[in-house]
């Protein structure tokens, strides 16, 4: 109550009043101040404005006010939908880590780790600056997918919703354009729904938190947005997560009528194509755990060769390295299954002698990371397998060195199916005078992808277009041998990638990647390498550290 009160200027007033009239403002003022105070204990501790009117009105009565004088003070008390409240200490819920609940995790300016308030605050201005003079963004958030009647699935915000707000929660739209600015309808608070699933962010939220120019309930959509609709040139909107509760509007049917509607992505992959200082050292911090958390399951592998333990161990290593989750389903592949590109069963063992596949990527603060190595949890390579190994790393190495500002993704890919096409053959498995339609059956892939806040990060931007700074993409040449396929015997079944993630720089590349062991030597060491023996490798403490 001491830190929250805030005085009015009807206390200031009533500091001048006399005799009953002094005594009855007075009163008034204090019981406001009360209702204030109570009200702030309440929210702090995720208790919706519903359920306040209701566990607050016995406080009440105690101060000689009714039920219904404490639901309207209360009320009043709220910042009105719209606009900034006046208050210098009020925390509104946030439903998601702040500076201040989270202090371990954001700096005092960040909305989300690592990224500030103005940070987000420049990249609309960006999209602003792209959007035609009577142009609308409408961008919502990810849906909630149920897995069942009552249980959904974890929750991952929409990408370009999550770029441009820092909310990463579900059921809120965002508005923008350059007569409105920045405008946010947040979902709707239910009491019921706070009891279950606790609170979610609201209208202070957005205008406090996540810096919204207006902000309203999502109740108000209806009018508010039709109106906004109705004064746009050309709609653009977010195809992944369109909602009907805007889609339906007649203002919006009639754009899409006149085929005044687009697709937001062609801005929002623009802007986030490139990355910011701080993305990158987002994506940093999520190679190296992706990094560290599949050295810690090769070791493994050594004890436990079976899929679904290594799949288990992995994402073990990276969540208890601060990752959120998995940017996608681990693919471990031993043996046969390695040969099948995106394997996500992993639900065998692996045979002493076989390889085994492990595609592993994480999510840190909205970023991701993803690489491949290949090896054999028994330590020892075939011939065969080391032959396909050595073509598959020289591949590898040779197009990471090809990545730096004005080459393109194809242009990589391009050489990389040279150089594999040529050992293909050198080793038998290619004839001499194949043609690229029997390399496809061995790798029907791209040389790589774009990377960031999606797996496949971008998809609206060419893998013709020359790569500049600040981009990310992977680089993962391979091989995939079906056991039905006319090769020799010994390769049969073989599947080999090995994966890399690159970051452009103004002078070439940064391998993010580069932590994670994959010469052959180093492989071979690290696999044999007693666990009774106290002291570590340098490679691998290097890598752990």
């Amino acid at each position: 109550a001491k830190q929250g009160r805030v005085f009015s200027s009807s206390s200031a007033q009533a500091a001048g009043l006399q005799g009953t009239q002094h005594a009855k403002e007075h009163n008034r003022v204090h019981q406001e101040e009360w209702a204030f105070a109570i009200s702030l204990g309440f929210e702090r501790r995720g208790v919706s404005a519903a359920m306040q009117r209701v566990l607050g009105a016995p406080l009440f009565r105690r101060l000689s006010t009714s039920r219904a004088e404490f639901c309207q003070v209360a009320s009043s008390l709220h910042h009105p939908v719209g606009s900034f409240a006046y208050s210098t200490d009020r925390i509104p819920e946030a439903g998601q880590p702040t500076s201040i609940s989270h202090p371990q995790l954001l700096k005092e300016d960040e909305i989300t780790a690592g990224i500030t308030g103005n940070e987000y605050s420049s990249r609309r201005e960006k999209l602003l600056k792209l959007l035609p003079d009577k142009g609308l963004a409408i961008i919502a958030a990810a849906p909630v997918k149920m897995m069942t009647d009552v249980v959904p699935y974890p929750f991952r915000q929409d990408a370009d919703y999550l770029y441009l707000t820092g909310c990463l929660q579900p059921g809120g739209i965002a508005v923008l354009s350059k007569d409105c600015g920045f405008c946010m309808f947040m979902p709707d608070s239910d009491p019921h729904d706070v009891v279950w699933q606790g609170e979610t962010a609201g209208v202070h939220a957005a205008l406090d938190i996540f810096k919204a120019d207006r902000a309203f309930p999502m109740h108000k959509m209806h009018e508010i947005l039709q109106n906004m609709i109705g004064k746009a040139s050309t709609l653009f909107h977010n195809v992944k997560t369109a909602l009907p509760a805007y889609t339906e509007l007649e203002a919006f049917r009639g754009a899409t009528y006149n085929d005044n509607v687009k697709d937001i992505s062609r801005y929002t992959h623009e802007l986030r194509w490139r990355k910011s200082p701080s993305e990158i050292k987002l994506m940093r911090q999520s190679a190296s755990i992706a990094c560290q958390s599949l050295l810690k399951t090769m070791l493994f592998s050594r004890t436990c060769p079976e899929e679904s333990k290594l799949s288990a161990k992995v994402e073990y290593e990276c969540k208890m390295r601060g990752a959120q989750r998995m940017a996608f389903n681990p693919v471990v592949g031993g043996g046969t299954n390695g040969s099948v590109i995106h394997y996500s069963r992993n639900d065998q063992n692996i045979k002493d002698g076989d390889l085994v596949l492990m595609d592993v990527g994480c999510e840190f603060h909205g970023y991701l990371s993803d690489l491949t190595r290949t090896w054999p949890p028994c330590g020892t390579f075939s011939s065969a397998q080391e032959a396909l190994y050595d073509l598959i790393l020289e591949t590898n190495k040779e197009c990471v060195k090809l990545c730096r500002p004005g080459v393109s993704i194809q242009q990589i890919h391009n050489s990389s199916v040279q150089m594999l096409c040529r050992g293909l053959k050198e080793l038998g498995i290619l004839k001499d005078d194949c043609t690229a339609r029997y390399y496809h059956q061995l790798n029907p892939t791209s040389i790589g992808h774009y990377l960031g806040m999606d797996i496949h990060d971008c998809s609206t931007i060419s893998n013709n277009r020359p790569l500049q700074p600040g981009v990310v993409i992977t680089i993962e040449p391979g091989v995939y041998i079906p056991l039905s396929f006319d090769v020799p015997e010994r390769y049969k079944g073989i599947g080999i990638r090995i994966e890399d993630e690159v970051l452009i720089t103004d002078t070439g590349y940064e391998v993010l990647t580069g932590s994670m062991p994959k010469e052959l030597s180093h492989l071979k060491s690290l696999l044999n390498f007693s666990n009774n023996t106290l002291a570590e490798p340098n490679e691998l403490r290097a890598a752990l550290s």
